[in-house]
């Protein structure tokens, strides 16, 4: 049965999901960590994926047009057993991120807009294994991000953030029955203060830099699979992220709109549910649907998603060492509506908007 669960459970996640609530884009996932390995008990990976974004609104009855830029994705991982006890992880991925790009022509009241948000993080995890199939990991997370912004209607407003780097940690349990497939696990992570610069422009302040500080928020993921016969697996998952507590507010920005220039209702929790089969030696595959509330209220106009419902297929070939996983993934994201102009006070609807996710991982154990 343990050799089911990696089978059937990692086709889900080699495919690239449609951006979460905020700006989440991997969910932090730490399943490398979980791997048997080959004769060493050594584990290595690398996955690639794309998402095509269609997102688009209407304000005073002027459509945006398509304003969610496509985006790549890619993750590394290695994971090497040090005794019977104890293993290591090593896990690199690109946990936030944004990319807007309003067109131009439209007459809508951000067209020409354009902002991006971009990161790298490198997590070190060591798990500790005890007799009764409980076990403890922990890890420390060091996290770069950098930050971009044009606004062409706001006074030709421009801003930048220059890359920084922060680092915070993370903490969890797990409980395994590898006979039946069981296995839970509990992960908390910490938030991760940066401390940059705001390097902002528009026609009538000029340029201008001041000090900033902002924090990607502290999460929590639950993860869940049982094996419901030989060749299936249940497993599901729910990850909490406090977006509640995040904004991004450079100064100048802030003084003329009265808002941070990136920020959320409240906290988000995505859930997960999924089946996974193995139909031979080589071949296994996965469903899965996830679901996630929205906040409502007002959102940002760098990112008018609130909450999605996503579909998720996924099928992996196993030869010897290696393993190849793919999948695809549709996903419906929630409507929104933002603040366009606050004197006079007049709103945009976001609806019916939808993303499509592709992606690849190939895995080697040794």
């Amino acid at each position: 049965m343990q050799r089911l669960l990696v089978l059937a459970s990692a086709g889900v996640l080699s495919a690239s999901i449609a951006q979460a609530g905020g700006i989440d884009r991997t969910g932090q996932v730490i399943t490398p960590l979980f791997e048997t390995g080959g004769e060493t008990g050594s584990y290595a990976e690398l996955s690639f994926g794309s998402v095509y974004p269609s997102v688009s609104g209407s304000a005073l009855g002027i459509g945006s047009g398509d304003m969610a830029g496509q985006y790549l994705r890619f993750g590394a991982a290695y994971k090497t057993d040090i005794n019977d006890r104890v293993s290591l992880a090593v896990i690199f991925d690109q946990p936030y991120g944004a990319d807007v790009d309003y067109p131009t022509g439209t007459g809508y009241p951000f067209a020409g807009s354009t902002a991006s948000f971009d990161s790298n993080a490198i997590t070190g995890i060591l798990r500790y294994k005890f007799d009764n199939g409980i076990s403890l990991h922990a890890g420390l997370r060091a996290q770069e991000v950098s930050a971009e912004v044009s606004i062409p209607s706001l006074a030709g407003y421009r801003g930048s953030s220059p890359s920084d780097v922060g680092f915070g940690y993370l903490l969890g349990a797990a409980y395994e029955r590898p006979e039946i497939g069981l296995r839970v696990a509990l992960t908390y992570f910490s938030k991760v203060e940066h401390d940059t610069e705001a390097n902002e422009f528009t026609a009538v302040t000029g340029n201008t830099s001041n000090p900033t500080s902002f924090e990607t928020p502290q999460a929590v993921n639950l993860d869940l699979q049982t094996g419901i016969n030989e060749n299936t697996l249940l497993f599901g998952s729910a990850r909490w992220v406090n977006w509640g507590d995040f904004t991004l507010n450079p100064p100048v920005y802030e003084s003329i709109v009265g808002l941070p220039i990136l920020y959320y209702n409240g906290d988000y929790t995505t859930y997960t549910i999924g089946v996974g089969r193995k139909f031979n030696e080589n071949w296994s595959g996965t469903i899965a649907l996830s679901y996630e509330p929205s906040n409502g209220g007002y959102t940002t106009n760098l990112g008018p998603h609130d909450g999605l419902f996503g579909v998720l297929v996924g099928v992996k070939y196993t030869q010897d060492r290696i393993s190849i996983s793919g999948g695809v993934n549709m996903s419906w994201i929630g409507d929104a509506e933002t603040v366009v102009s606050r004197d006079p006070f007049a709103t945009s609807s976001f609806t019916d908007n939808t993303a499509i996710g592709a992606g690849i991982r190939i895995g080697y154990n040794f």
